[in-house]
């Protein structure tokens, strides 16, 4: 194999990959799903999309410290975060460091070699870093001993911030973060800790976690209004919308159009707030106010429908023909 190929040919084949959206391992059916669209031919479907790994966090107590790593945390799995071919392919931080650790399935086209493994130096991302090769790495385990991390994580040091301002602006051409969404994914990365790490190391991925993470979001979001900090309000918001787009994608069944006219009405709601936030209108929070009570009447539906919803292995299994495996630590 040519492991120097021409960028302009990395280019073509990059562009043609995101312009489909390969879907490389699943079956056809499960191609709604995002996190679908990079696995690896052949691979069972089941545990990738039906599991996640547990986090491995130690959030600080400092009132305003933890406030910094909500927002990082939101950050870290908001693709419009990344920006360009990235946003528009639905690429976050947390697709190759899931929940902050690593993501053992992730194979996308032109990106991966083996699964696990992404090369951080070609055009499909950026036009700052494409350096022609083919050189895939392994995905590195951000909760792991911060003595095996390239990036020294000291709290006095600017090392991890400017790194990770690097990431966003060059290795994806994403727009200059907010500075304190930036201070807040250094605030993040910092408490991964595997001390941390809970037994055992995966989980099921329900669908009353993801509700959560898009209302911590919008808690974040309303700790930025009162700060006056609308980027970072906006990078909130968009985070929970996100998250309610996967949420969505998992109860595109039968029988489940209650389920999806309330998770549609829900992000109309935000997509409100949101003008709201970028237009400088007062009543911006009064908006998240009324969409986070107003969550505690279509969350637990969405609960209750669970089990007809992709978020069931037992559906993903019949829709790729695979087994279901016996526990989410099986793997």
């Amino acid at each position: 194999m040519d492991r120097a190929r021409p960028a302009r040919v990395l280019r073509r084949s990059c562009w043609a990959a995101l312009a489909g959206l390969v879907l490389t391992g699943a079956a056809a059916p499960l191609a709604v799903l995002h996190p679908a669209r990079w696995l690896a031919p052949g691979a069972d479907p089941v545990g990738p999309l039906t599991t996640t790994f547990a986090e491995c966090a130690r959030p600080p107590t400092d009132p305003q410290a933890a406030w910094l790593f909500e927002v990082g945390r939101a950050a870290f799995r908001t693709p419009e975060l990344l920006g360009g071919q990235a946003a528009r392919a639905g690429i976050a931080c947390e697709s190759c460091h899931q929940a902050g650790r690593r993501n053992p399935d992730f194979f996308f086209p032109h990106l991966s070699g083996a699964p696990g493994t992404a090369d951080v130096t070609t055009a499909l991302f950026s036009s700052h870093r494409d350096d022609g090769i083919d050189n895939p790495k392994p995905i590195p385990d951000l909760s792991g001993p911060k003595s095996a991390l390239k990036v020294p994580q000291d709290a006095n040091s600017p090392a991890l911030a400017k790194f990770i301002r690097g990431q966003i602006t060059e290795e994806f051409d994403g727009a200059e973060p907010p500075p304190a969404v930036l201070a807040g994914l250094a605030a993040y990365v910092r408490s991964l800790d595997p001390v941390a790490c809970p037994r055992p190391p995966r989980e099921p991925l329900r669908v009353a976690d993801q509700v959560d993470d898009a209302r911590r979001a919008i808690r974040t979001a309303q700790g930025a209004l009162e700060r006056h900090d609308s980027p970072t309000a906006v990078v909130m918001i968009e985070g929970a919308r996100w998250r309610l787009g996967l949420i969505d994608e998992r109860y595109s069944g039968p029988g489940l159009a209650d389920a999806r006219e309330a998770l549609r009405s829900a992000d109309v709601d935000l997509a409100s707030a949101l003008a709201a936030v970028r237009t400088g209108d007062p009543g911006a929070g009064v908006r998240l106010d009324l969409w986070l009570a107003r969550s505690r009447s279509w969350a637990p539906q969405l609960s209750r429908e669970e089990p007809r919803s992709l978020f069931n292995p037992a559906q993903v299994a019949r829709l790729s023909n695979a087994p279901v495996p016996p526990n989410p630590e099986a793997r």
